[in-house]
């Protein structure tokens, strides 16, 4: 366990070099790990943690398009690869890896095949924060533990087969056997942590739905389109007002954020940039302040929770969400990013 300053709070991070790869296959050498749910984040945890030589089972709804791809990817129908049910009876640390939606549907059936000792595992505290709207109360003889992986099933992969670590968060909700803390620790590093820093369900959900729908997905999503927008009611070209809004963004100077933080993106751009951002970060600030705290509000209260298990449970959810995101595939804006992308001289040609 290392301590370190986090802007004047000190906080503690498990690193891969403290708790081992060595470490966790010691501490997970007799459980049964079964991924339920083959969706977003159960290959990259599954093919992780296969590849670094546990015992891996995922459970799947038989013959659908996920079930294909676990059976591509290399798990085996009737060894590797079960139906929910008959995975779940198999394990010893059951991964919820399913939507939350999913998770509330078979909850009945997947508390059934917990057995006492068992761990049950999340990488969200949706269903278990909300637990007045989802029902999902796991029984008292089990432990209950959270590894969150900061960033999405693909970058988990796709970190792990570069060599490099994801950052996560870990949380125990209930410690039944004494072991729950190892068990966490030791499947955030079989996945591919580089490092782990402890949270709880409760924080863990609030910060993920807040960030979601705003910096990560909600608010870039909405700033870019206002941006784009302002410019092309000025006259500005599709291309020129899409590389000005994300071509740069994305293909540079985020690039620099990453590397060294705000401040020396800062440095390392026109002294024209310095001085206009410098003095517009504060605008946009405290103008979106109130909608980040309005935000938050709905993720506390539940009704984020609530709008999340209505829409995703009605039985044309997939129709729906495939029409709202064909608005976006279709509009101007990401028309234009289409045909920049295409002129990338790694994309040219192809």
């Amino acid at each position: 366990m290392t301590k370190l300053d986090f802007g004047g709070v000190e906080e503690e991070v498990i690193t891969s070099d403290e708790f081992t790869m060595e470490q966790a296959r010691e501490v997970l050498k007799d459980e049964t790990i079964v991924v339920l749910g083959y969706g977003v984040q159960g290959p990259a945890q599954a093919l992780n943690l296969k590849d670094n030589g546990l015992s891996v089972i995922v459970g799947q709804l038989e013959g659908d398009e996920y079930w294909q791809k676990a059976v591509s990817d290399g798990f085996v129908p009737g060894e590797t690869l079960f139906p929910l049910e008959e995975a779940a009876k198999r394990g010893t640390i059951i991964m919820e890896l399913m939507s939350d939606a999913g998770q509330v549907a078979t909850w009945p059936k997947i508390k059934q095949c917990l057995n006492e000792g068992d761990a049950l595992y999340f990488s969200h505290g949706f269903s278990i924060v909300y637990k007045d709207q989802t029902e999902v109360i796991p029984p008292e003889n089990v432990d209950v533990i959270l590894v969150a992986p900061k960033g999405s099933g693909t970058s988990v992969r796709n970190n792990f087969l570069e060599g490099q670590g994801i950052n996560s968060s870990f949380a125990i909700h209930q410690d039944y056997t004494g072991r729950a803390r190892q068990r966490a620790l030791a499947i955030g590093i079989a996945i591919g942590s580089g490092y782990l820093f402890p949270t709880t369900f409760e924080k863990e959900v609030f910060s993920d739905l807040t960030g979601e729908r705003g910096v990560l997905m909600g608010c870039l999503a909405g700033v870019m389109e206002a941006q784009y927008n302002t410019l092309r009611s000025h006259g500005h070209s599709p291309s020129e007002a899409f590389n000005e809004t994300v071509e740069e963004l994305t293909q540079s100077l985020i690039r620099l954020v990453d590397q060294n933080g705000m401040d020396w993106m800062f440095s390392n751009c026109s002294t024209t940039a310095q001085r206009g951002a410098l003095d517009w970060a504060p605008k946009f600030r405290d103008a979106v302040a109130p909608v980040f705290e309005n935000l938050y509000q709905s993720v506390a209260s539940g009704k984020e929770t609530q709008r999340v298990l209505e829409a995703n449970s009605t039985p044309d959810y997939r129709e729906k969400l495939t029409r709202e995101l064909d608005v976006i595939k279709n509009s101007e804006m990401w028309k234009a990013g289409a045909a920049v992308r295409s002129l990338r001289p790694d994309r040219r040609g192809k």
